[in-house]
């Protein structure tokens, strides 16, 4: 190995999503480009989006509505879709060959399901613009003189000097995969604030154990209620999955951010409404109706037009209404605490699965500290961010990929631009 690798343009560090469209687009517009990567190949939490298909970006082309999905802040996020929003995006992949579909709630995904069609489109163009691709190449140290960074550390002992440098490093969600929090600890040395990082878009434990009993079902169509201290903090609608050690779905992975948040404080309680279309007194009403219908069945199998058939047994438990009782037997009491209990049914959250299997991280460096015209450093004047590392993040369905999408073109434009 040289001890010198050879000066740069720019230097990217991390060759995930944002890494890679940030090199190509600096290389496109003339710039000397390395790209950095600790793993031994590029793009390996790419592979592992849309559960393999990689869900690419959302077919909403109306950047501020688009802005709004990634909360208080998203505003930051305007000025890099005006530049390379979905329209740009999806242009982008399709002028790589790869042809793009758009399915149930405007989620786009290549049309070969593959999120290794979406590597290897990036991985050409990399090659086809002479970026230098330096795998297995894990940052040690960042030097720095004034407020500039100088040169780039490797763990072999080689070393990178660039004009301008782009820290694309992701969160810390999937660490055997390399996202292990490196470019936090860079950046807060650097003089950065960085907002505590937090697993995000991930299942929740749940202490009771019934949820095991349901494993595998997935309700559509219910809300999930997250209280804490007697008063409701969040609540969504929509798609939840009973699992081996709790909950998972789209509506519990929005919610975990809020809920790690508040476990931080004290105890959280999740409510879980299976009807919420129905009042408790319509719920009454076609509770009366299908006992009236099967007057003479046992309570167990008098359910199945209300419930899934996977969920009758933990219902029936929970109730504490003798399975074998008959319909007709059923006081009133008995049936008002099954109304309620259909339309809040309580969970007691134990903890957040973790980092390990969180999509994402929240926080990160703080956005304050980042001119979003240009996602350079207001700290260190030839740095750059794009991508997880910044205190930035939106709802599963395709949001993530487009801030890394976003965010990584214009730190390249950013820094091709700024050579002088």
């Amino acid at each position: 190995m040289l001890k010198e690798r050879g000066n740069f343009d720019v230097a990217v560090i991390g060759g995930g999503p944002s890494g890679m469209m940030a090199a190509i687009r600096a290389s496109k517009l003339g710039a000397r480009v390395i790209l950095l990567e600790k793993n031994l190949t590029l793009g390996e939490k790419l592979l592992l989006t849309g559960k393999g298909r990689s869900n690419i970006t959302k077919a909403e082309f109306n950047s501020r509505e688009l802005a709004k999905k990634y909360g208080r802040e998203g505003d930051f996020l305007l000025y890099a879709l005006s530049v390379f929003g979905v329209k740009e995006t999806i242009k982008f992949f399709e002028k790589c060959g790869l042809k793009i579909k758009e399915e149930r709630g405007k989620r786009m995904f290549p049309q070969s399901n593959k999120a290794v069609d979406v590597l290897n489109a990036l991985v050409r163009l990399l090659k086809k613009n002479n970026v230098s691709i330096l795998t297995d190449a894990k940052v040690i140290r960042i030097l720095v003189k004034g407020n500039k960074i100088t040169k780039l550390v490797l763990k072999d002992g080689g070393e990178i000097t660039a004009k301008n440098y782009i820290i694309c490093t992701g969160g810390k969600s999937y660490p055997k995969l390399g996202s292990t929090g490196d470019g936090y600890k860079w950046l807060h040395k650097l003089g950065h604030k960085v907002i505590k990082p937090r697993p995000a878009l991930t299942a929740i434990n749940i202490k009771e154990f019934w949820p095991k009993k349901a494993q595998g079902l997935s309700l559509k169509n219910i809300q999930l209620d997250v209280f804490q201290g007697g008063k409701k903090k969040d609540s969504r609608f929509g798609e939840l999955l009973f699992t081996h050690f709790g909950i998972s779905g789209p509506i519990v992975l929005s919610l975990s951010e809020k809920v790690g948040e508040l476990l931080e404080k004290d105890k959280v309680t999740l409510f879980l409404d299976l009807k919420p279309a129905l009042t408790l007194e319509k719920l009454d009403k076609r509770i009366l109706s299908d006992f009236s219908k099967y007057s003479n069945k046992m309570f167990k199998n008098s359910l199945s037009n209300l419930l899934p058939s996977k969920l009758i047994p933990v219902i029936v438990e929970l109730s504490d209404v003798d399975g074998m009782k008959k319909v007709n037997e059923i006081t009133k009491e008995e049936r008002n605490k099954l109304v309620k209990l259909l339309k809040k049914l309580e969970l007691t959250v134990n903890s957040l699965l973790g980092f390990e299997t969180a999509i994402i991280t929240s926080g990160g460096v703080s956005l304050k500290e980042i001119d979003s015209k240009t996602m350079k450093s207001k700290i260190i004047d030839n740095l750059f961010l794009a991508g997880e590392v910044i205190n930035l993040h939106g709802p599963t369905g395709g949001y993530n990929l487009q801030l890394c999408w976003s965010t990584g073109y214009l730190a390249g434009q950013s820094c091709a631009s700024n050579l002088s």
